[in-house]
């Protein structure tokens, strides 16, 4: 991949000049919330050292104190040889949840939200030569605002963990020329052997676009391991382009096209340029994969051929750092290991995860489910707060190939009356219909586990430790489950009252959790304990061999990748060593299914 750089925060828009700003930063907390009113925008004495991007709950931040803080601050000089015709942009990749900025004590911006990118410019508040940069993070135990498994009281309790405060991924600065690529989006047609590129620019005189010259256009390479196969210019006559590039049309046509699939994650390189009168003035580099997803006829289709999910749920926790990975290697690791274990995909469980992780999933062929982290209470700001972020997270992870389906909801939480409240339905029909408006291509699960209103794919939860008992289940209550009569998990229905199903592929999204035994009281996982591996794995085959006898059922998710501290039902520990032998379960997963035969 041309476009990789490590530790590079964005790795569908990669330009080469960036400052990582991660590393040791000054840090308070501000409890009485009065640090602006005392000068702290110009910096500030630090109550600590922080080791930015870990939150200050964590080991890895150098302060480990998880007693929860509202107010929070940041503070770091930088020096900067400042160059003319560029601009500055300060990239806040998470920060949870009000964040805002401060460039030598003038006031930048401020951000809502935890899980996507915020940008702020900076450049006329910036220096040419040493610049002092505060940020001040407030967050809160509000359930309206979208917190996913972070706890909102004091102790951990079911499965909800210790809080994430602040900063918990990549802070950087990137240098962009005066007028630039602004944002680009990718959408491979395979049946028409195109990839649609959409592109927005910045800083373009609007004057310019009534020009009967032209002066500015764009002009793109596509290449394949490393050999070029396609190149183009167009014109610009807005603020945004759109331009469809056929891929079949070279002289190595033999090639055919390369479609991307967990198999063979064939990737495109793409790069884009932004000429002035004919001269280069901004140049980004990025990649592609051409695959097509859609349900049809009770399955899911990945490039037209039916596709068996072999799912596993993934949280994204480490020990000494919580939510924020270790390093690019610990994603690296789990995607390696979760192929290991003979998965296809995961299910990334009530977190939007590092963008270079959803990179190594493109690369390394790992399917995607993308989860929104849940609000738990409904009201107007709760509404207002999923909704802005989640649509960010949409837009901005659409990209990538791997991300195969969008989770909007699980379990009801932040709905929790949707059985039967209207307004409740009706929120995530909206949500539904705003997600496909923007990307139509992939698959939308309203409410992941039970009560569905509209639905791509019916999921369906069930932690049923006994294989007999769940194939007698989901054989002779078929119609009932299907229908929302019969409730196959902890008394919920597969669909909220006034919906029902509709032909829609039938995943189960949710199973297992099995724990071995543990001395520890807050320790725990679904069902009864097991006490040695082979009891572990004969459970674990009893149950997935149920689902994989059932025709209809095209898919299934298990409960865990790893413990998450109280949780301790995941297949490896937090420090990412394996409970039972891989082997074994990979045997499991991989063996013919009667959907395959």
């Amino acid at each position: 991949m041309n476009s990789y750089i490590k530790d590079y925060p964005r790795p569908q828009l990669v330009r080469s000049d960036w400052i990582n700003l991660n590393g040791p930063w000054d840090f308070a907390f501000d409890d009485d919330n009065c640090g602006e009113k005392h000068g702290w925008t110009k910096g500030f004495d630090a109550d600590y050292e922080i080791n930015v991007p870990f939150t200050y709950e964590t080991k890895m931040s150098g302060i480990g104190i998880e007693e929860a803080h509202e107010h929070v601050w940041y503070h770091r000089e930088l020096n900067l040889t400042k160059k003319e015709q560029k601009r500055y942009i300060i990239h806040l990749e998470g920060s949870d949840y009000n964040s805002r900025i401060w460039v030598n004590g003038k006031y930048a911006g401020s951000h809502k939200g935890a899980y996507e990118r915020a940008s702020f410019d900076v450049t006329e508040l910036l220096n040419d030569g040493n610049n002092n940069i505060v940020i001040s993070v407030s967050d809160s135990n509000s359930i309206r605002q979208p917190r996913g498994k972070q706890r909102w009281i004091k102790n951990n309790f079911g499965c909800w963990y210790v809080q994430t405060t602040g900063i918990w991924k990549t802070v950087w600065l990137e240098e962009i020329p005066e007028k630039h690529i602004k944002s680009i989006k990718l959408t491979p047609d395979l049946d028409n052997a195109s990839i649609i590129i959409q592109a927005e620019f910045g800083n373009i005189p609007v004057s310019v676009f009534e020009d009967e010259d032209k002066p500015y256009s764009l002009s793109g390479e596509i290449s394949f391991s490393g050999a070029k196969i396609k190149e183009f210019t167009s014109s610009i006559s807005s603020d945004h382009l759109k331009v469809v590039i056929k891929l079949s049309d070279y002289a190595e046509a033999e090639w055919g096209i390369h479609a991307w699939t967990p198999e063979n994650p064939e990737l495109y390189d793409l790069s884009l340029t932004l000429k002035e009168n004919g001269e280069d003035i901004d140049t980004v580099l990025s990649y592609f994969g051409m695959r097509s997803i859609r349900t049809e006829n009770g399955q899911v289709l990945l490039n037209g051929t039916p596709l068996y999910q072999r799912l596993i749920l993934d949280q994204g926790y480490w020990k000494d750092s919580h939510l924020t990975p270790p390093g690019e290697e610990a994603l690296i690791e789990d995607i390696d290991k979760i192929k290991e274990l003979g998965f296809n995909g995961l299910r990334k469980h009530m977190k939007i995860e590092d963008e270079r992780f959803l990179y190594w999933c493109d690369v390394k062929g790992m399917l995607v489910w993308s989860e929104m982290a849940a609000c738990y209470d409904f009201d107007d700001e709760a509404i207002s707060a999923f909704t802005d972020e989640w649509k960010a997270v949409v837009m901005q992870n659409y990209n990538h190939p791997c991300i195969i389906t969008w989770t909007p909801f699980n379990e009801s939480w932040g709905v929790s009356d949707i059985r039967t409240n209207e307004r409740q339905q009706d929120f995530t029909k909206a949500i539904y219909f705003m997600t496909k408006v923007i990307d139509p291509m992939r698959p939308v699960i309203t409410n992941d586990g039970w009560e569905h209103t509209v639905s791509d794919v019916l999921t369906l939860h069930d932690y049923e430790e006994d294989g007999a008992v769940f194939a007698e289940r989901y054989t002779t209550k078929k119609d009932e489950i299907l229908s929302g009569t019969f409730a196959h998990s902890k008394y919920k229905n597969a669909f909220a009252k006034g919906y029902t199903y509709t032909g829609q592929p039938v995943i189960i999204s949710e199973y297992g959790g099995i724990a071995f035994n543990t001395s520890k009281e807050d320790e725990w996982g679904y069902g009864n304990t097991v006490a040695s591996e082979d009891e572990f794995v004969e459970r674990y085959r009893r149950i997935t061999d149920a689902i994989l006898d059932i025709p209809y059922i095209v898919g299934f998710c298990y409960t865990q990748v790893s413990d998450v501290q109280q949780e301790v039902n995941g297949l490896m520990t937090m420090d990412r060593e394996f409970k039972v032998d891989p082997g074994k379960i990979r045997a499991i997963n991989e063996r013919a299914t009667s959907f395959h035969k």
